[in-house]
């Protein structure tokens, strides 16, 4: 669509209005689509920025979120809220883009540091911390993706299973397990 992240928001607006906005966009109505974009672009994009660890293909994953959701807002059947919908494509989205590339790894290493010297060299570093947005970004994709949405986006459990089409036990076990290795990275 080709609107900026950063245009400000004259909401919030209530459930009704949000939904006759999305009945009126379905309908091809693009005054209507814009208020649902900027309803949730801000929310859209921190997912993105978390999960991917970068601003600029936070950006771009983000544009291709909302052009997906354009093309497949007849799909969205109303029995979660929008938000839901979009959280769930722009996750899809992200997976699909790490896929293209062939960007799939266990770990993924955002840092400078890490990339000119390795990580245990980094380790050795004096002084060197690996701060909290590190330690997440190093995370494996799954214990991440249900950290972020959990601890970061406040997600309850059973949202998060949902979303992830997993179980309840699943969930707590990858968010037990991305906790414990946040916390390792941290004490390191």
């Amino acid at each position: 669509m080709g609107l900026p992240r950063t245009t400000p928001v004259a909401f919030p607006v209530s459930a009704d209005e949000a939904a006759s906005a999305v009945v009126r966009a379905r309908s091809g109505d693009t005054d209507a689509w814009r208020e649902v974009y900027l309803q949730h672009v801000d929310r859209v994009y921190a997912l993105c920025l978390r999960m991917t660890g970068n601003a600029q293909e936070a950006e771009e994953r983000t544009q291709d979120v909302f052009v997906r959701a354009w093309e497949k807002l007849n799909q969205f059947r109303g029995e979660s809220r929008l938000s839901t919908w979009l959280h769930r494509l722009a996750v899809n989205v992200i997976l699909q883009a790490r896929r293209s590339a062939g960007r799939r790894r266990g770990r993924e290493h955002t840092t400078d540091d890490l990339e000119r010297y390795g990580h245990e060299a980094v380790r050795a570093m004096p002084g060197t911390r690996i701060d909290l947005e590190r330690a997440i970004a190093g995370l494996p994709d799954g214990a991440r993706r249900m950290l972020v949405l959990r601890d970061i986006q406040g997600y309850a459990y059973r949202e998060i299973a949902e979303m992830e089409g997993v179980s309840l036990g699943t969930v707590k076990a990858q968010i037990h397990r991305a906790r414990s290795l946040v916390r390792e990275a941290l004490d390191r």
